[in-house]
């Protein structure tokens, strides 16, 4: 239901608003019985048939992983094919999922938990991994990152981008961006990035255009990262986000084009 809720808000935002650059905040899919912090190592999340719905429960990208960033995406990156693939037009029309290229060239530490999922409509369908840097060799001193070309029925997602990633952000979605006509444009989503949403001291400090404001960016405020992006057009089109209130749980909700929605589990204390 969420995969739904969400693919159908980014379709809506595209068609209705010509937003092709979108940011996108959800809970991820694990074991239902580890669902409490210390419990269970959780092997790699199942989001097809082979696991049920109640094996499987949505829970916050908090410090309940103990697997850390790296586990984080081997949930996501599952839930994002599957969000490709209910995207996709061809699927609607034909009934054939796009092939899924997966790269992992853009982690080029390894271990960072970042990824680039995209589709190749006119290719045949399958789901593909891509990953040449087992040693983190890339940048400066190994070899670059090859970015893909994206036809106007491509879609693309960065997995949890870290602000390192923000220049191939930016490299794709200027060579991919149509001049005349922006609903042209193929959509690029980012995917539950690795920037909070709140503010810390150095994020309202790199906020700034001074010359403090670049120097608090430098240290690590995303206050820079978050301009460049806004240049760029992104906007959250879906957000789904989760918290422990007095031991309940509270899930938040909001579309592009609503308010947001509270949901407060109700606790029976003794």
């Amino acid at each position: 239901e969420m995969i739904q809720q969400t693919s159908q808000a980014m379709m809506d935002a595209y068609n209705q608003m010509g937003m092709s650059r979108q940011i996108v905040r959800i809970l991820l899919p694990r074991d239902a019985s580890s669902g409490q912090l210390g419990e269970y190592y959780e092997a790699e999340a199942e989001t097809s048939g082979k696991a049920s719905q109640e094996q499987m429960k949505l829970v916050p990208c908090d410090e309940s992983w103990q697997g850390g960033i790296m586990q984080l995406y081997r949930a996501a990156s599952p839930t994002t094919k599957d969000i490709l693939r209910q995207l996709s037009p061809t699927t609607a029309t034909t009934g054939v999922p796009p092939k899924i290229i997966e790269d992992r060239d853009i982690d080029e530490s390894g271990v960072d938990g970042v990824g680039l999922f995209y589709t190749q409509t006119g290719s045949d369908s399958s789901s593909t991994t891509k990953n040449s840097n087992n040693s983190g060799g890339g940048g400066l001193f190994g070899p670059s990152l090859t970015l893909p070309t994206l036809s106007e029925t491509d879609m693309c997602i960065f997995v949890q981008p870290t602000q390192e990633v923000v220049d191939t952000i930016e490299e794709l979605s200027n060579q991919s961006t149509s001049p005349s006509n922006e609903k042209s444009s193929p959509l690029i989503a980012l995917l539950n990035p690795q920037w909070r949403n709140v503010d810390d001291a150095l994020d309202v400090a790199s906020k700034s255009d001074s010359l403090f404001g670049q120097f608090a960016s430098f240290l690590g405020g995303k206050g820079s990262s978050l301009r460049r992006l806004d240049a760029l057009g992104y906007r959250s089109t879906y957000t789904l986000e989760g918290y422990v209130c007095k031991g309940g749980n509270i899930r938040l909700i909001k579309r592009f084009d609503s308010d947001w929605i509270v949901f407060a589990e109700m606790v029976e204390r003794p």
